[in-house]
């Protein structure tokens, strides 16, 4: 499996970009997949998930209401809209897919991820 992580770019607070995930090496629509990052001297945290039709998400609190997922199954490509945008979300955004399909499960947890993108880097200027 292969991910590939784009979009990411310097934008003043209040900005807002979107990145994109175009994934390949098995079939795309079977599998829930996620969105985290990583700031600067910081642990990597999660962002957010969707499900495999794309009909359910999962955001964390720090970013809920300004940013959403989306997913297109035919493009093989999920995406992170963030809005909105404050300096503390600067960091490297990473998505990532589980090793397995889980169903209408969602995995939220870096344990639950098997598969990696290089990275983006995002950077809110304030």
């Amino acid at each position: 499996v292969q991910l590939q992580a784009s979009g990411g770019g310097l934008v003043q607070a209040g900005g807002s970009l979107r990145l994109s995930c175009a994934a390949s090496g098995r079939p795309f629509g079977n599998y829930a997949m996620g969105w985290f990052r990583q700031a600067p001297g910081k642990e990597r945290e999660f962002v957010g998930a969707i499900s495999w039709s794309g009909g359910r998400t999962i955001i964390a609190d720090s970013v809920k209401g300004r940013f959403t997922i989306s997913r297109d199954n035919a493009k093989s490509t999920m995406y992170l809209q963030m809005n909105s945008l404050k300096p503390e979300d600067t960091a490297v955004y990473y998505c990532a897919a589980p090793p397995r399909a889980t169903g209408w499960a969602i995995p939220s947890t870096l344990g639950e991820y098997d598969y990696w993108g290089q990275g983006t880097l995002v950077t809110v200027s304030s």
